[in-house]
């Protein structure tokens, strides 16, 4: 159950109140960034219906976006394709994280990171929960307010790059990403490192009398 017990367990040492959930999105998808979120929640003005925002509709995702942005502090940060193919994506996804930590406009004392890692590079203590969007309402706040951002930001570059059908997929490899990489190329928004991607650009060319 998504929740404030673990918050309020932490929060009980007087030298850990201030408390951040962190998430990130876009491990998976071909093209675009990987997007991490900070959030600082209010323990007194928690935003009702918190959760996974992958068990959430589009439209509850918009509302609570609205509402933790508005009650809660928060940090973004993004890493682009170009850093993504230098260092790889998990290590792309940790440094995200460090980033929307650093942004956020005060420094937590301590972190709740979802996944089983934590980023190296944390200006406070930590601690990595599995499914944690499932058990933090304050990892929850982040994985809605990143997917929003990233969900933004791909229908922004779909108008720019049309027939990858980003707008709908996020970037994922879907039917319709596979038939435009087919049709239209490889973008500067793909990801080089990653294996379809590459396939395509280490294709054989055929050479005929």
């Amino acid at each position: 159950m998504t929740d404030y017990t673990l918050e309020a367990e932490i929060a009980r040492n007087p030298a850990t109140q201030i408390i951040a959930g962190v998430d990130e999105v876009g491990r998976g998808p071909w093209a675009g960034p990987v997007t991490a979120c900070a959030v600082i929640l209010d323990p007194n003005n928690i935003p009702d219906g918190l959760r996974d925002s992958k068990k959430l509709t589009a439209k509850r995702r918009e509302i609570l976006f609205d509402q933790i942005v508005e009650t809660a502090a928060v940090g973004l940060a993004h890493v682009e394709v170009e850093e993504i193919d230098r260092i790889n994506i998990l290590q792309a996804s940790l440094r995200a994280m460090e980033r929307a930590v650093a942004c956020l406009p005060q420094q937590p004392q301590f972190a709740l990171i979802d996944g089983n890692k934590l980023p190296p590079n944390l200006p406070c203590p930590a601690q990595a929960i599995v499914k944690g969007d499932d058990k933090s309402v304050s990892i929850a706040a982040a994985s809605i307010v990143a997917k929003v951002t990233r969900d933004r930001l791909m229908e922004s570059l779909a108008q720019q790059y049309p027939g990858y059908g980003w707008e709908t997929n996020a970037g994922y490899g879907t039917k319709m990403h596979q038939n435009g990489l087919q049709n239209l190329g490889v973008t500067t928004h793909h990801r080089r490192s990653f294996k379809p991607i590459h396939n395509i650009l280490c294709q054989p060319v055929s050479v005929t009398d």
